[in-house]
C-alpha cells in the first residue's frame, strides 16, 4: 500500500493538499486525523474518489499556516472503530464528497471570520458565544454558560424584537458589555470572532441553523429535539461530521446522577435481566386562546414559522405553547418525552428500536391542541420493550411521586428513576424499598461539558449521532400514531419497511424559499 501527497487541480484550489492512496481497491476511512479536508481513494473510473472527513484530533500539533494549507493523514480502521460514525455506500460517499467540497469552499470573507479548525482556545481567554432563539430556554442556556465561566456572549438573534431586547439587557447586566443583536441568524453567524453558538429555537429551525453554523466553522450547542424529522437529522449528522466541529445536543438528563447510578446498577446485574421498561410524564397542560389573531407587532410570524407551514397565529401556537402544536413542537412525546426516551435508551445501552406502535387521541383538550393529550407508544428494542405514556390532564392526583420518570422491571425487582431520585424495590412480599436522592444542576453540567469539549477539542459526550437516534425514536412514535399502524424500522438504511404512507412522513416538504438540507 502506497500513500502520496499531491495537489488537486479539479476538486479544490491548488493550495489545498490532499492524500491519494494508490494501488489499492479498498476505500480508506479516517481513524486518526490531524487536520482533514479530503481523502482520495481509487473508487471511480479515473482511479480516484474524494471523501470528505473531519478533524478528530490533536489540536496541539504545531502545524503552521492557514487552515486551507493544513494536511490530513488517514488510515483505514476496522468497521465500528469510530463511535457515532455510520458506514455509507460508495454512492453515498461520492455524493457526500460533492457536498463537502461545496461546504468547504467558503468565500474568503467567510473563512476569515471563522475560527481556525480544531484549534483550542488560549488558556484563560473567554470563548465568544452567540445565541439563536431568545426565549426561556435560550436565556436559561446562556445563564448556564455564564455560571460555567470563561465565556462572553457577543451576539444574539431572535425574530421577536421584544424577546431580543429583553435577553440583550440581561446579558449586558451579566457580563458588563452589551451583545450585538440580529433578526437574521445568517447575519449573526458573520459576527467577527464568534466561536460557538447556542441554538434554542423551535425544532423546525434547528436543521438549517445548525448546518449553517458548522459550515462556518462554529461549534454548536443545540437544544433537543435534534430535528423536526428524520431526513433533517441525517443531514445534520452528516454536516457536523464533515465539519469536525464540536456539537452537543441538549439532552440534559444524561447529567443526572440518578440516571447515571441506575445505568451502573443495571449494568452490574443488580436488577437481573430487564424484562420491560416504562417511561411516563403526566402533567396538566395550560392552554391559551386558539382564536386566530394578528401576531404581536414585535414578532415576525412568517419568519418564526420558517420552513414549516405558515399557520394562523394564536397565543396557543406562539411563544411557549408551540410545544403542543403539530407543525412545530409535535406534542408531548416529541418535545418532553425525548428526555426520558433518551435516558431509558442510554441506560439500556440500546440504539434504535426494531418496531414502533402507538395509540391515543385528544380526549380532554379537543379544539385546543393539535397533538394527543393521551398517548401510549411501544418501542420494541432488542433488549426489551420500552413503553411511553403521557396524559395532559388528571395527571398528578393519584401518584405524584412517579408522574415523571422511568420504571425498569427486572428479574430481581423494580427500579424507578427521575431527575433527582431513584429507588429499587426487590422482588418478594413486604420487600423494603431503597430510595436514593441524587440532585444536581443538569443544565449547568451539560453546558459545562460542552464548553470543556470546545476548549479541549475532544468530542462532546452527547454526540449529534446519538441524539439523532433518540430523535428518530420519538419521531417514529409520532408517525405510528398518525398512521395507526405498527411500523418496522430498518436502522441501517433509516427506512420504514412496508408502509409507504408512513415512510413519506420521514421528511417534510419545506415551505419556499427555504430548501430542505437532505434534498
Amino acid at each position: 500500500m502506497e500513500f502520496k501527497i499531491v495537489r488537486s487541480s479539479q476538486l479544490l484550489p491548488p493550495s489545498h493538499l490532499v492524500i491519494h492512496r494508490a494501488n489499492s481497491s479498498r476505500p480508506p476511512f479516517v481513524s486518526f486525523v490531524c487536520f482533514v479536508y479530503f481523502v482520495v481513494a481509487p473508487a471511480s473510473a479515473d482511479g480516484l474518489s474524494c471523501i470528505p472527513y473531519v478533524p478528530w484530533a490533536s489540536p496541539t500539533l504545531p502545524l503552521g499556516g492557514p487552515p486551507a494549507r493544513r494536511i490530513a493523514f488517514a488510515l483505514r480502521p476496522r468497521p465500528g472503530m469510530i463511535p457515532g460514525v455510520k458506514t455509507h455506500s460508495r454512492r453515498r460517499f461520492l455524493g457526500t464528497a460533492a457536498l463537502g467540497a461545496a461546504a468547504l469552499s467558503l468565500p474568503r470573507s467567510h473563512a476569515a471570520n471563522a475560527p481556525a479548525i480544531a484549534t483550542a482556545p488560549a488558556a484563560g481567554r473567554k470563548l465568544k458565544l452567540g445565541l439563536i432563539g431568545c426565549g426561556g430556554y435560550g436565556l436559561s442556556d446562556v445563564r448556564a454558560a455564564f455560571k460555567a465561566g470563561g465565556v462572553e456572549v457577543v451576539a444574539l438573534c431572535d425574530v421577536d424584537r421584544d424577546n431580543l431586547a429583553k435577553v440583550a439587557a440581561e446579558v449586558g447586566k451579566l457580563q458588563g458589555t452589551p451583545p450585538r443583536t440580529f433578526k437574521l441568524y445568517a447575519e449573526m453567524l458573520e459576527t467577527p470572532g464568534l466561536e460557538a453558538v447556542i441554538i434554542a429555537t423551535p425544532p423546525q429551525w434547528h436543521a438549517l441553523q445548525l448546518i449553517a453554523a458548522v459550515q462556518r466553522g462554529l461549534d454548536v450547542y443545540c437544544e433537543k429535539p435534534l430535528s423536526y424529522e428524520v431526513r433533517e437529522g441525517r443531514a445534520m449528522v452528516d454536516a457536523a461530521t464533515r465539519s469536525g466541529r464540536i456539537v452537543q445536543i441538549g439532552l440534559q438528563r444524561r447529567q443526572s446522577p440518578a440516571v447515571q447510578a441506575v445505568r451502573q446498577f443495571i449494568h452490574d446485574g443488580h436488577l437481573g435481566r430487564v424484562v420491560q421498561a416504562e417511561a411516563q410524564i403526566f402533567y396538566t397542560a395550560g392552554t391559551l386562546s386558539t382564536a386566530p389573531q394578528p401576531p404581536p407587532a414585535s414578532l415576525d410570524w412568517d419568519l418564526w414559522c420558517g420552513p414549516g407551514p405558515l399557520i394562523p397565529y394564536s397565543p396557543q401556537v406562539g411563544h411557549r405553547n408551540w410545544r403542543l402544536e403539530q407543525t412545530s413542537g409535535q406534542g408531548h412525546l416529541y418535545d418532553w418525552g425525548i428526555h426520558l426516551i433518551d435516558a431509558a435508551r442510554t441506560i439500556l445501552g440500546e440504539t434504535a428500536p426494531r418496531a414502533v406502535s402507538a395509540a391515543g387521541g385528544i380526549f380532554h383538550l379537543h379544539g385546543k391542541i393539535t397533538t394527543p393529550d393521551t398517548l401510549t407508544a411501544q418501542f420494541e428494542f432488542a433488549r426489551c420493550p420500552l413503553t411511553w405514556r403521557h396524559r395532559l390532564w388528571g395527571a398528578e392526583e393519584h401518584a405524584p411521586e412517579v408522574n415523571n420518570g422511568i420504571f425498569f422491571y427486572g428479574e430481581k425487582g423494580t427500579v424507578f428513576v427521575t431527575d433527582a431520585r431513584w429507588s429499587f424495590t426487590p422482588r418478594g412480599k413486604n420487600a423494603e424499598r431503597q430510595t436514593h436522592e441524587a440532585k444536581a444542576d443538569l443544565g449547568l453540567l451539560h453546558m459545562q461539558e460542552f464548553l470543556d469539549a470546545v476548549r479541549t477539542r475532544q468530542p462532546a459526550p452527547c454526540t449529534i449521532a446519538d441524539a439523532h437516534l433518540s430523535t428518530t425514536t420519538v419521531k417514529l412514535g409520532t408517525i405510528a400514531y398518525q398512521v395507526g399502524a405498527r411500523l418496522e424500522w430498518d436502522a441501517a438504511t433509516e427506512q420504514i419497511v412496508g408502509h409507504p404512507a408512513a415512510a413519506k412522513l420521514l421528511q417534510r416538504e419545506y415551505r419556499k424559499p427555504w430548501v430542505h438540507p437532505w434534498g
